[in-house]
């Protein structure tokens, strides 16, 4: 079963819709919880995304689309709010931040 295909995968990732990444579409972060893969994050069009919608990225060693499909232009922006906003996603991964309250607070949008 891959991540894409597993029911209960959104049930514990927070959305990030625009007013919070500045991008064209949402991004949903983690934590590690069971995963058995390095610290990857998933896209989807909208809030209302079912997991067969959704793409996942990973962000370490570099961005990289592991399932799904991402427009090259969609990508580099996402590429560009990871750089920004790399270090809060992996301790959010990691369980290094108290809550995922705090990993959205110290979310930064890209600029235009």
């Amino acid at each position: 079963m891959t991540q894409l295909d597993d029911p209960d995968a959104l049930y514990w990732m927070a959305n990030l819709s625009s007013k919070h990444t500045g991008l064209p579409f949402v991004v949903w972060i983690s934590q590690r919880g069971d995963a058995r893969h390095d610290v990857r994050v998933m896209v989807s069009r909208s809030l209302k995304a079912t997991p067969s919608e959704m793409v996942s990225v990973a962000i370490r060693p570099r961005v990289r689309v592991v399932e799904g499909n991402l427009s090259s232009a969609d990508l580099t922006l996402l590429r560009k709010w990871i750089k920004l906003n790399q270090d809060v996603l992996e301790r959010h991964w990691d369980g290094d931040l108290e809550s995922t309250t705090d990993a959205i607070a110290a979310i930064r949008p890209i600029e235009g």
